[in-house]
């Protein structure tokens, strides 16, 4: 059964902020992996955001209490997606073997934009024209061209890429998937509730990655830029950015939402070359305007921009 329900710009405004800040996660938290260790940052970060926002909605929103009354499939279903996909994302991040692979484990991980789309036909019963799936492709084109290092244009050499270090591409796809399946799923299993459960999702996730930790040995070499970087990516990416997608998906406009999505793996390379001091390859510019490419063209091929759940 579907419930139709009252579409915020405010909440798709906040969807916009959110690809902003995430614009800036994969160069910073690279950057503090390679000083505290990649479970190390993550829980930190994660615990961090979420008992910020946990602060938050306790003492400012006096509502903390009302998130365990949210339907149980969110709570539940989207809490293991939310968790999941951070078990993907920073591992990824941190088991990159250089800077560069990093940017491209990012450019791989940017499918999620047009999987929401694909994702939202069944869930969300959009409607689509035939080259929304032309778009798709041109996606997964981009990102299967990521790996492929400037100057060997060669299928054997993306192969190469691929088997010495594969690790950190495949948790990136599978991240890709469980974000696009946990941002459509919100809108479908808590739309129409007035709040979302994030700050419990990211506290969950960095107690979780906190507990592995020490089956990981890790050296931590804490500085004030690796304590700026923390502060940073605790406030922004983390708690403030989550809390505002999932506010965005389950009250904005999710195909317009999404079709703003596509310009984060632009601004995310562009972030992570300069921040990172890596000089980018034709190879990765290509891939990534693949990626902008696809997911554009597969929204302006929605037919029926989606505001049921």
């Amino acid at each position: 059964m579907t419930t139709l329900h009252h579409v915020s710009r405010a909440a798709t405004a906040l969807g916009l902020l959110a690809i902003l800040f995430w614009s800036a996660t994969f160069a910073v938290s690279r950057s503090l992996a390679e000083e505290v260790g990649v479970l190390t940052a993550a829980s930190a970060m994660l615990i961090g955001g979420g008992v910020l926002g946990c602060l938050y909605v306790a003492l400012v929103e006096r509502r903390l209490a009302a998130l365990f009354r949210l339907p149980r499939a969110y709570l539940v279903g989207c809490g293991v997606l939310f968790v999941a996909y951070m078990a993907c994302l920073f591992p990824a991040i941190g088991l990159a073997a250089s800077r560069q692979q990093t940017i491209e484990v990012g450019i791989v991980n940017y499918l999620w934009p047009g999987l929401m789309l694909v994702f939202a036909i069944p869930i969300l019963r959009a409607r689509v024209r035939w080259s929304f799936f032309a778009g798709i492709a041109m996606a997964a084109a981009g990102a299967a061209l990521a790996p492929l290092r400037m100057g060997e244009c060669s299928a054997a050499a993306m192969l190469e890429t691929l088997r010495t270090n594969p690790l950190p591409y495949a948790l990136a796809l599978v991240g890709a998937v469980v974000w696009a399946l946990y941002s459509v799923l919100s809108r479908r299993w808590a739309g129409a509730a007035e709040g979302g459960a994030v700050p419990l999702f990211t506290l969950a996730a960095g107690l979780i990655l906190l507990a592995i930790r020490p089956a990981f040995h890790e050296s931590s070499q804490w500085s004030w830029r690796a304590g700026a970087e923390l502060a940073f990516m605790a406030v922004f990416p983390v708690m403030l950015a989550y809390a505002f997608w999932d506010r965005a998906m389950r009250r904005g406009t999710v195909t317009l939402v999404a079709a703003l999505s596509y310009l984060t793996p632009l601004l995310s390379t562009v972030l992570s070359a300069l921040y990172l001091g890596v000089d980018l390859g034709w190879s990765l510019w290509l891939a990534c305007g693949l990626i902008v490419a696809g997911a554009a063209l597969a929204h302006g091929s929605v037919v029926k921009p989606t505001t049921a759940a």
